[in-house]
């Protein structure tokens, strides 16, 4: 078995939702509200998917509370509920209690989450979060740029876990900025790997860089949702998520 064969795939499905509240929003609970979250969900975990990632966010603007909990009670799910660190979250958090929680920051004005979680400046709320979750059994990850303050400050939080942004090799994707933004995720997977962090990744992955990326060291698991949803227009859930897992078996 190669070494791309044991990176775990993470499908984040929140841009099905995105599709459904277009047509929808403020009515998505109508027998007509299409597409479905929850059969996107099972259609990826059917494919092959090793966990489905699902972001609840303040305004709602995609996955809903209601979705969340149909998508929680699928048999042996894996669930990843990325969430901002705010009371609420928590409290959503505790009563979910999914197998895993990613801390990610939130701004009403972004389109998507753009940048890492800034541990080193909001680090007792952080630590705070993580001490709220980690007793009930959750597997707490911090969502964070490939930086090494970043790394040591999560570290010192608590988190098992990193998720290194890398949105900034995906914008530097076929540019000569690409070989130095693929070097600073390298350096930093070796420094989470050495402080004792299982290390994930995510943000802008799709099917052609993510050749590349599966090269980097001691990667666990990805999380990548748009472009297989992208993707899934074109050919369906199924198939979509098949590719990339295939890709993942397949890369060198």
């Amino acid at each position: 078995m190669s070494r791309a064969e044991r990176i775990l795939l993470g499908v984040n499905i929140d841009h099905a939702a995105t599709l459904r509240q277009a047509r929808y929003r403020g009515n998505h609970q109508s027998i007509h509200a299409e597409p479905s979250p929850l059969a996107f969900a099972k259609e990826a975990l059917a494919a092959g998917a090793n966990g489905i990632t699902i972001h609840l966010r303040e305004d709602r603007r995609h996955i809903q509370e209601e979705d969340v909990w149909a998508i929680a009670q699928i048999p042996r799910i894996r669930l990843n509920l990325e969430m901002a660190c705010t009371a609420e979250m928590i409290q959503f958090a505790q009563k979910l209690k999914p197998a895993a929680v990613c801390l990610v920051p939130e701004s009403r004005e972004e389109i998507t989450t753009e940048g890492g979680l800034d541990v080193v400046n909001q680090w007792t709320r952080v630590r705070e979060t993580v001490q709220a979750l980690a007793p009930l059994g959750i597997e707490v990850s911090l969502f964070i740029g490939p930086d090494k303050n970043q790394i040591e400050a999560s570290h010192r939080a608590g988190a098992p876990v990193v998720e290194l942004h890398t949105g900034a090799f995906a914008h530097a994707w076929k540019s000569a900025h690409a070989p130095t933004e693929f070097e600073r995720l390298r350096s930093a997977c070796e420094q989470a790997h050495a402080l004792g962090f299982v290390v994930n990744a995510g943000h802008g992955i799709n099917y052609d860089n993510v050749k590349t990326i599966v090269q980097l060291p001691y990667l666990n698991e990805l999380n990548i949702g748009h472009t297989i949803v992208a993707r899934a227009l074109m050919v369906g859930a199924h198939q979509a998520v098949s590719e990339m897992k295939n890709l993942l078996r397949s890369a060198s």
